[in-house]
């Protein structure tokens, strides 16, 4: 069964996010089956059109063995923005899917201008899509830092090609490393130097940003990214969230990426919030040790940057939440579904930057905003 979660906009447009998992008593062929009928069933009772589906992350147990079967299923679909990641999913499963739907008056019109890359159009606006970027084997040298020039290079030059740029368009990065313990300061360095040759930096801004423990589909690849950038969005519509009373900048440890961002619309703004965890104002771990003392100070952190952008938990549409060890799962699972018992919620297993930060948390809210001023969605 899916769970679902939609937003009607006050102009029109409708938008839903799936989350689906698979039969955990069920071989890896079976599971692959029942997420896609689960999924079309959901699509059907919601009466949606094929040319809605925007964007499809499909998680994995074990990735480098499971992929193909994927693509062969009726999951993979190259009108949709396909993202493929080995991270386990939690309650048994091999295979769980996390999908994104937007419907309008009109059917959104799709192009896919590369392999990786996809162009959705709605409204006269144009948003690119980009998934399951990587060095895709060619560069072999287990290097975070050059494989993160890759990816970023590739995303920079798909911009590049729609009149954009990494500074004014990009609105939301996920970054997938092996073994997060080691290969990611690499890749913070290699962000660090790309961004400012970019134009982001600590006195401009950054982009709302995951970077967690992941895996493409090819082996000796160590950093995978996805993106969503905005074509057309103008700086107005813009800002970056945050609540200094609860934790720091990330320039102060470092690192560059959003806390969160607020992208506003005539009738809504999409909030984009970051991989976040169970950190202080001091940019210091809170509740070592303590993965349910970690959630809830993830949770109280989460509600405070969107408190910034006038919403709440209220307006999340779904929860990506990651767990170093997956024995935890049965100590934050219970507490989420009894606080949020309708909002499509996937546990995986994904170890965060710092070892001692047992859980993250990522996500999407969609809040109600009334602005003649903005653009319509």
């Amino acid at each position: 069964m899916a769970s679902i979660h939609s937003f009607d906009g006050a102009l029109g447009g409708r938008e839903h996010f799936f989350i689906v998992e698979g039969d955990a008593a069920a071989d890896l062929p079976t599971q692959i089956k029942g997420v896609a009928a689960a999924y079309k069933q959901a699509q059907a009772q919601l009466g949606l059109a094929p040319w809605s589906a925007v964007f499809r992350r499909i998680f994995l147990s074990d990735v480098l063995n499971q992929a193909s079967l994927v693509r062969d299923s009726d999951i993979f679909d190259d009108s949709v923005a396909i993202s493929i990641v080995q991270q386990r999913p939690l309650r048994g499963a091999k295979v769980a899917l996390l999908a994104y739907h937007v419907e309008d008056t009109k059917p959104l019109t799709k192009r896919r201008v590369s392999p990786r890359h996809l162009l959705v159009e709605k409204a006269g606006k144009r948003h690119l899509w980009s998934t399951r970027l990587c060095a895709s084997d060619a560069e072999r040298s287990l290097s975070s830092e050059s494989q993160t020039r890759v990816v970023f290079d590739d995303l920079i030059h798909a911009l590049a090609r729609q009149g954009g740029t990494l500074r004014d368009h990009c609105l939301r990065t996920w970054i997938y490393m092996k073994d997060v313990d080691i290969f990611y300061q690499g890749m913070v360095d290699s962000r660090n130097a790309l961004f400012t040759q970019q134009g982001l930096t600590g006195d401009t801004h950054f982009i709302a940003s995951t970077g967690i423990e992941g895996a493409c589909a090819h082996r000796y690849d160590v950093v995978a990214m996805d993106a969503y950038s905005n074509m057309d969005v103008e700086q107005k519509q813009i800002s970056y969230l945050n609540d200094f009373d609860r934790l720091c900048a990330t320039k102060d440890y470092n690192v560059s990426f959003e806390r969160a961002s607020r992208v506003a619309y005539a009738d809504r703004a999409h909030i984009f919030i970051s991989g976040t965890a169970s950190i202080d104002s001091s940019g210091e771990v809170v509740h070592l040790g303590d993965v349910r003392r970690q959630l809830d100070r993830t949770l109280e952190n989460i509600n405070a940057l969107l408190s910034a952008g006038s919403a709440s938990l209220a307006d999340m549409t779904h929860m990506i939440v990651y767990l170093r060890d997956p024995s935890d799962f049965e100590i934050v699972d219970p507490p989420l579904r009894e606080r949020f018992p309708e909002l499509p919620i996937i546990i995986v297993q994904g170890a965060v930057c710092r070892p001692e930060w047992l859980i993250e948390i990522e996500g999407v809210a969609i809040a109600r905003n009334d602005d003649a001023a903005m653009p319509r969605f």
